[in-house]
């Protein structure tokens, strides 16, 4: 039995005539009574009743209509999807990303993905970056985008791209000594309090701990009093004049009136952070494959 012959079959029922039907195929009624006589003979029963003009349904033939009718039905439903799903018209794709990472302009890139591909559901997670790295190893996000706090690039069954290189930004209060400074460098921070903006919850990742060496460059230890890795709070305690922060400028460059809030950059070639995109190398979700040829900078190097 096979999809042709019950084909064959439902529309010789729904004419009434092999000639009919095989002229619907364009095949010839030779070819199309073939068909439904072998698929007859694997059923063990016969379909028709071919002592009268036009042919009928023999009462197993009757039973078998709907039953064939509801296979096809079923089999060009999901031939449809699969076929839907390979082009990435439907499916689900679950992204992470590093807090803050919203201000900048990946809410862009994902609106055009979802635009161009509405049968998309695009779930998006913000988490910090540890639990993104092993949310992505344990397949509970598609793809994340992120520091590399735990050096997930050394992963062999991770895929990654560098997204973007965002400057450092010294978040400080309206009226602090060094709110009118055009720039800064790290050695002009010695003293200052600092809320310390970390990636990561446990503040001890690789991100933090090459901070720490910048500071160690810059010939000081830094006061730092306060930790987290979420940026509204950071910021809220900068506006009360708790302390001076430094902060991505994808967090910054879209907020407008922050109050008391004043974001000078902060000089040295080391002064950023790299965001990366990571996904697994052995996913199979078509809708991630789609997404990475719809954003520039993860496609295939």
């Amino acid at each position: 039995m096979n999809t042709n012959q019950l084909r064959y079959f439902v529309t010789a029922a729904e004419c009434r005539s092999f000639t009919k039907a095989a002229d619907q195929f364009y095949i010839t009624q030779t070819a199309i009574t073939q068909q439904i006589r072998a698929l007859e003979d694997s059923l063990g029963v016969p379909l028709f009743d071919r002592s009268s003009r036009p042919i009928s349904l023999t009462p197993a033939g009757s039973a078998f209509l709907s039953d064939a009718r509801s296979i096809l039905g079923r089999i060009d439903q999901a031939v449809n999807r699969i076929q839907e799903v390979s082009t990435g018209m439907v499916g689900t794709l679950r992204i992470g990303y590093t807090k803050g990472f919203e201000r900048s302009n990946f809410s862009n890139s994902l609106r055009f993905f979802h635009n161009k591909y509405p049968n998309i559901l695009v779930s998006c997670y913000r988490r910090n970056t540890d639990l993104l790295a092993a949310g992505l190893l344990k397949d509970e996000y598609d793809i994340i985008f992120t520091w590399d706090s735990t050096e997930l690039v050394k992963n062999e069954s991770i895929e990654y791209r560098l997204i973007e290189r965002s400057p450092l930004m010294v978040a400080v209060y309206s009226n602090h000594p060094l709110s009118r400074r055009e720039s800064l460098q790290r050695s002009e921070l010695h003293g200052e309090r600092l809320l310390f903006m970390t990636p990561s919850s446990t503040g001890d990742s690789v991100s933090d701990l090459r901070f720490y060496e910048m500071y160690e460059q810059a010939g000081y230890h830094p006061d730092i009093f306060f930790r987290s890795n979420d940026v509204e709070s950071i910021l809220m305690m900068v506006s009360i004049e708790e302390g001076i922060s430094i902060i991505p400028s994808y967090v910054t460059h879209k907020l407008t009136n922050a109050e008391n809030l004043v974001f000078i950059p902060l000089i040295g070639e080391e002064e950023v952070v790299e965001i990366i995109a990571a996904w697994k190398r052995s996913s199979g979700n078509l809708a991630l494959q789609q997404f990475l040829g719809h954003y520039p900078l993860l496609k295939a190097e």
